[in-house]
């Protein structure tokens, strides 16, 4: 294939609808003699983590290099470009105006005038945000791990908050070097902060840390948070993709997601809402992978190793075949890596023999499958009740039974692995830094919480674990059904969610609902490993709609269900499935406090005492798509 060389032009200044300007550079791909070429494909890139970023920048050159323009822009209130950040919002009508601006260049005259937008998590959603505009200038996306509605998933869930997005506020606000944002010694006091301190004394109070030293950045972070039913607010259109989908142009595009990512589910759910009404070939494909752009590269979650198959290879070139197809009409030897036919491609994770690896992960395994539509069509749902003595099984108990216990909002069920990215602190400048652009922010941010599948015990590595770190399932707020012994590998593919007859002493709790595989014991594992799959919580306020509130009342029963991430895995012959039940998941969500004050805003916390039913008329039961091929 034909190198080209490049020419860059930093820093256009791209004027928005309301004057502001978005600093952009543009990549044009040249012959030997550095003459610009005519007739090559467009792609573009709005990032809120500074254009001239090495990882983006070596990307940005590498598309260039084989035959592409390349436009990457700094999102409002972002690094080089003017105004302020309002979190997502501003990406439907900034983004529209970006593909506007396109197709009035020189050299978008002398392209193909084919534009395709790519990019990870923020990046994949200013791309669908873009969409929701019906932009004229956009023939094809690439959307990796990216929203669907951020209400229902990935920012709120359940009416419970994702506390992944206030920390971004935080370290975002630190790592973004706008000369516009903040003074020096507002700088060092941002960059000094970490967000465990905010963890450890939740909630926030406003006006009371070094965010509110920003204040753009705090009332979009208090807005996330205490707006807590579904309206006007959350239905905008960065916001809301799904509720624009009509808008959406019938353009070929490809969701690209992991079973431990923090966009699973609205991965899926832009994938089969798209599907259903356009005409386009819309494609879905989801690996074994956390978070992020480098993760579909490689081959383990958290402690679980898959093998060197659940690497896609070069994301760089999955990028190329897909556009060259569309864009170039050419099908490169190498692109055949990466195309496939079916609608959707998955990898079947759990197909391993669970030794420990020299890595000292488990080796779960797994292989790559493709089908034709989601749910699979030869999904059976099968119900999975939980039954007394801490019994998981698909017999209908006949007994009347119950648990209760305390849910301490003082002492919350610390997360163990999870769909989760972004929940990150700041390790500390260090002593005598004058500006923290001499240390910047992203070498010293870390992971409060690693996303993946783990052994659900505590341990010093998870954030809220408690000496001497027993199991979950030992915790007193911690209900465990387990199944028998699997006397037949079982495979689970698809949507899941939970239905629980529950009650409460409160006016208001959380429930929630964690899928574990239980290995057996083994000489690598001599005390098993149980390790999670995909979890959910529901906050009992929004038990009957978001939209608008209702309190329990005491000691009353009520129906309520749980939506789970969909997940992939084969529970190998021996195997237990697991279901844990409790009120709290921290710090991938806020806790209740039990009161019915506002969420974000409480001013006090209580115990609450929570009941989980199963008998023949009140029967919990997880729901379970099991596939028998």
């Amino acid at each position: 294939m034909t190198k080209y060389n490049i020419k860059i032009y930093k820093d256009i200044k791209v004027k928005m609808r309301d004057g502001i300007n978005l600093y952009t550079d543009i990549y044009l791909p040249c012959d030997p003699e550095y003459n610009t070429t005519n007739n090559t494909p467009i792609l573009l890139e709005r990032t809120p983590y500074d254009k001239k970023a090495l990882n983006l920048t070596e990307r940005y050159n590498y598309f260039c290099s084989n035959g592409y323009i390349v436009v990457t822009q700094d999102c409002r209130g972002c690094f080089a470009s003017e105004g302020e950040l309002y979190f997502l919002t501003q990406e439907a009508p900034d983004g529209l105006d970006t593909l506007d601006w396109i197709g009035r260049q020189n050299w978008f005259e002398n392209s193909n005038k084919n534009v395709g937008t790519f990019g990870t998590s923020y990046q994949a959603w200013t791309q669908s945000a873009a969409a929701t505009q019906n932009p004229k200038n956009l023939n094809g996306m690439i959307v990796n791990m990216g929203g669907s509605n951020a209400y229902t998933s990935t920012v709120r869930q359940g009416g419970a908050m994702e506390l992944r997005f206030i920390a971004w506020a935080f370290w975002h606000s630190a790592s973004n070097t706008n000369s516009s944002l903040k003074s020096l010694e507002t700088d060092l006091a941002i960059n000094s902060y970490n967000f465990e301190n905010a963890l450890n004394n939740w909630p926030i109070k406003k006006g009371l840390t070094p965010l509110s030293l920003i204040p753009n950045y705090e009332r979009w972070a208090f807005d996330i948070l205490t707006n807590t039913d579904y309206d006007e607010y959350w239905m905008q259109p960065g916001f809301a993709i799904d509720e624009y989908y009509d808008d959406h142009p019938d353009i070929p595009m490809i969701y690209v997601g992991g079973w431990y990512d923090s966009y699973t589910r609205a991965t899926i759910e832009n994938f089969v809402g798209l599907n259903k009404i356009k005409n386009s070939e819309i494609k879905l494909i989801i690996g074994p992978w956390t978070h992020g752009t480098a993760q579909p590269e490689i081959t383990f979650s958290g402690d679980l190793e898959f093998g060197q198959d659940a690497s896609i290879g070069s994301f760089k070139d999955f990028h190329l075949a897909w556009y060259n197809k569309w864009f170039k009409n050419t099908k490169p030897k190498n692109d055949s890596n990466y195309l496939y036919d079916a609608p959707i491609k998955i990898f079947v994770m759990g197909s391993g023999d669970g030794r420990k690896t020299k890595d000292g992960r488990l080796f779960h395994g797994g292989y790559w499958r493709e089908e034709n539509q989601w749910p699979l069509k030869d999904t059976n749902f099968i119900q999975y009740y939980m039954n007394n003595d801490n019994i998981l099984s698909k017999t209908k108990p006949n007994t009347n039974n119950s648990s209760t216990y305390i849910y301490d909002p003082n002492n919350p069920v610390p997360t163990i692995g999870a769909n989760i990215s972004s929940l990150a602190g700041v390790h500390p400048l260090p002593p005598g830094t004058k500006n923290p652009t001499d240390v910047p922010t992203a070498l010293r941010r870390y992971s409060i919480v690693n996303p993946g599948g783990y052994n659900q015990k505590e341990n010093k590595q998870f954030y809220g674990s408690n000496h001497p770190y027993t199991n979950l399932s030992e915790r007193q707020d911690v209900l465990s059904f387990q199944s028998e012994q699997l006397t037949k590998n079982t495979e689970i593919t698809g949507p899941i969610q939970c239905v629980l007859y529950v009650s409460s002493d409160s006016m208001d709790t959380d429930f929630t609902a964690k899928l574990i595989d239980v290995y057996p014991h083994s000489d690598s594992f001599p005390e098993g490993f149980a390790f999670n799959l995909t979890d959910g919580i529901l906050r009992m306020r929004y038990r009957d709609s978001f939209k608008r509130e209702n309190f329990m009342k005491k000691d009353e029963i009520y129906k309520i269900k749980i939506i789970l991430y969909p997940t992939s895995n084969i529970f190998k012959k021996g195997h237990k499935i697991r279901v844990d039940i409790s009120s709290s998941n921290f710090p991938r969500f806020d806790f209740n406090p039990n009161t019915g004050e506002p969420i974000g805003l409480n001013k006090k916390q209580i115990k609450a005492n929570n009941t989980v039913y199963f008998s023949d008329k009140y029967p919990s039961h997880i729901i379970l798509p099991i596939i028998n091929r």
